[in-house]
């Protein structure tokens, strides 16, 4: 998450109408954003919290593999159904090289381990667990296999990308950011 504050409304520019180019039923076209009214900008009225939140995040990354970095941040805003953080993490991802099937395999990754290392698999479990600790804490075998995958460094870093990405996505979900709007 960046210090985007744009709360702008999305259009349907180049749609064509109930029918597409070729006649063929065009399906409902998506509802637009509607903006409400304006929420707070946490960037502009707390910014030593802000930038705190930035150290911290960029604190977490160091160290880790850019590609498990997005797919962590990508599973948990799944889970929390941010799109903000969705959109723009996909985005990330896509222009770092990701693959789209391994985007699109991501929420089902159990059924699709086969686009993913074995420690990719550890720490989407491990995202899954602590976005979701309140269903049941962090089992004792998901932590197990994320500690057998990486070192103690590396898994406090990832439990640290883990806890940030949670907090964007808290911060964008209560500050009503507009999937689409990100102008990093």
């Amino acid at each position: 998450m960046t210090t985007n504050t744009s709360t702008g409304t999305s259009t349907n520019a180049g749609t064509e109408g109930a029918a597409g180019a070729a006649g063929v039923p065009a399906g409902p076209a998506p509802a637009p954003a509607v903006a409400g009214p304006p929420r707070l900008d946490l960037a502009k009225s707390a910014p030593k919290v802000f930038r705190s939140l930035i150290g911290f995040d960029a604190a977490a990354r160091e160290g880790l593999d850019p590609a498990l970095v997005e797919l962590i941040q990508i599973r948990s805003s799944h889970l929390n159904h941010c799109a903000y953080c969705l959109h723009m993490h996909t985005n990330d991802a896509r222009k770092a090289g990701e693959s789209e099937d391994r985007l699109h395999m991501v929420p089902v990754w159990r059924e699709a381990r086969h686009f993913f290392t074995e420690r990719e698999c550890a720490a989407l479990a491990l995202t899954e667990a602590v976005t979701l600790v309140a269903d049941g804490g962090v089992p004792d075998d998901v932590y197990a296999r994320a500690a057998a995958v990486f070192d103690d460094q590396e898994l406090a870093h990832v439990l640290a990308l883990i806890l940030t990405i949670n907090t964007w996505n808290r911060v964008a979900l209560a500050t009503a950011k507009v999937a689409g709007t990100d102008t990093r």
